[in-house]
């Protein structure tokens, strides 16, 4: 069964869900908050339950939905106070103009404007609006003023209006928030927590280059971007990482001990070396399953109209680790990649029980996809379970792969 990646530990975001018809934006916002690693809780106000029902955003954020300042199980123990405590960022989406004036003139008559007081957390909020409404001087000058006093203004943009009026005033979709919220450093990557001292780590990554003779090589167009994301990851969760790059440009990560390597046969011998002392073996690499059957010691010419290459396969090296390691007293958790063009979910499984795996986290390969992006989007795929950790920045991505591999650690001699 697939089910969604929670136990990242990113930043702590109060969601408040205002009355208009753009409450619905705020569910995919929810979903794309939790992608991103983020905890959500979310409080409704009266109007937006008109709209969206508190079920919803139960079952996308996984918490419990506030939406009454007078709730007397939760304000026993002062709940409004522990929940303003909790938030390491409020995001008002979308923000009507009502909530926005009650924001702005310190007003505090329901759960939603009472935590944004007793908070101090950044404000983000999100204007959604008619146009007409949104262009009046009152909601101008209100917006004026949260901005003078650090809000920050998500928005809004421009375009047709569910009341049928063009302009100003629609709230911008989740990843353009999310992206806005990224780039003002509110909305942190998630790492895990620092629960990986005394464990050792060791990450393959990059590519592999073979050579054909001193000028060219047979290569593939990994960046290595998701091992050195996963390695970086893993040292500020407080392992002890080693990193086995093939021909990458990127700059090794701090507190990790990278090992260069450029073909697959070099990458496979220091695999089978650290792989045995390891907690974690992850496999990100992407290796060139096949060489040429002889490396020429000088430039091949262009003599010819064709040429034809001899090809033998190179050794595999997550499925040799695996098999090296199995019969330890303590055999290090085994993880793969599984980068697909097609069947993703399929092949992965496949590959996973074929190399002896724990665990093979399957991403889609492709124009714009995986390879030489910023972002990827992997399912961790188990003997038991599956979890989507969703599409993100490849940095989020790792902080959520380990997260949810820190359940399945073998337990420390």
């Amino acid at each position: 069964m697939q089910t969604k990646q929670e136990n990242a530990v990113g930043t702590r975001v109060l969601l408040g869900v205002c009355g208009g018809i753009a409450a619905y934006k705020a569910c995919e916002l929810t979903r794309r908050l939790k992608d991103a690693g983020a905890q959500v809780r979310v409080v409704m106000t009266n109007n937006a339950a008109q709209f969206v029902s508190a079920t919803t955003f139960q079952a996308l954020s996984g918490e419990v939905v506030r939406g009454e300042i007078w709730d007397p199980q939760a304000e026993a123990a002062m709940g409004h106070i522990e929940l303003a405590r909790w938030a390491q960022l409020i995001v008002v989406a979308p923000a009507t103009a009502n909530t926005i004036a009650k924001i702005a003139h310190g007003m505090a008559d329901d759960l939603l404007t009472t935590l944004i007081l007793a908070s101090s957390a950044p404000l983000a909020l999100a204007p959604a609006m008619n146009q007409q409404m949104f262009a009046a001087a009152s909601v101008q000058e209100n917006l004026a003023t949260l901005k003078r006093r650090g809000s920050h203004i998500l928005g809004p943009a421009s375009g047709a209006q569910a009341c049928g009026d063009v302009g100003a005033g629609r709230m911008l979709e989740a990843m353009e928030i999310i992206a806005i919220l990224r780039e003002k450093q509110l909305l942190s990557a998630a790492y895990p927590e620092q629960n990986w001292l005394g464990r050792t780590v060791v990450v393959t990554a990059g590519p592999t280059y073979e050579d054909l003779d001193p000028v060219r090589y047979l290569g593939n167009r990994s960046s290595g971007k998701m091992g050195f994301a996963i390695a970086q990851a893993a040292a500020r969760a407080g392992a002890q990482v080693n990193l086995i790059a093939g021909p990458s440009a990127l700059p090794t990560p701090a507190g990790v001990a990278r090992i260069d390597v450029r073909d697959a046969r070099s990458m496979h011998a220091q695999a089978l070396e650290l792989a045995p002392g390891s907690d974690v073996f992850i496999a990100a690499a992407a290796v060139a399953d096949y060489r040429p059957a002889q490396q020429s010691l000088q430039k091949i010419k262009k003599s010819t109209d064709d040429l034809v290459l001899e090809l033998v396969k190179n050794p595999d090296i997550v499925a040799d680790v695996a098999k090296r390691v199995r019969s330890l007293p303590k055999p290090p958790l085994m993880v793969g990649f599984a980068a697909e063009t097609e069947s993703v979910l399929e092949n992965a499984r496949s590959k996973r029980e074929r190399k002896g795996l724990d665990f093979i986290a399957a991403n889609h390969v492709g124009p714009g996809k995986g390879m030489e992006t910023a972002d990827n989007a992997l399912v961790l795929i188990g003997a038991e379970t599956e979890i989507d950790l969703g599409q993100a920045d490849k940095d989020e991505l790792a902080g959520l792969l380990l997260s949810a591999l820190y359940p399945h650690l073998r337990p420390k001699l």
